[in-house]
């Protein structure tokens, strides 16, 4: 299937899109593009193969909820421009 310009104007109006005359062959082209990578799917044999609506079905693992203070307190001021003891220092910008 190919999309002319035409087409493309009038999908371009129901989506409620604006799109100027000159970038029109540029979108005819991408949706082509895109119009041929689902003709290639659809030439998948997918005989015996179950539709998926999402990874849901799985239950997710749960773990224990517990409060830390992360551990690596070091590691992250280490980052800092300026700290001041075990707190990242900031400029005062109230007087």
């Amino acid at each position: 299937m190919s999309l002319d310009t035409a087409t493309v104007r009038r999908v371009a109006s129901l989506a409620r899109l604006r799109v100027e005359e000159r970038d029109l062959p540029r979108l005819e082209s991408e949706l082509n593009g895109i119009l041929g990578w689902i003709e290639q799917l659809q030439a998948v044999d997918t005989t015996g193969v179950e539709p998926v609506a999402g990874g849901g079905a799985e239950a997710l693992r749960l773990r224990e909820d517990r409060v830390t203070d992360g551990g690596i307190q070091d590691d992250v001021l280490a980052n800092a421009p300026d700290r001041a003891g075990a707190f990242f220092a900031v400029p005062k910008v109230v007087e």
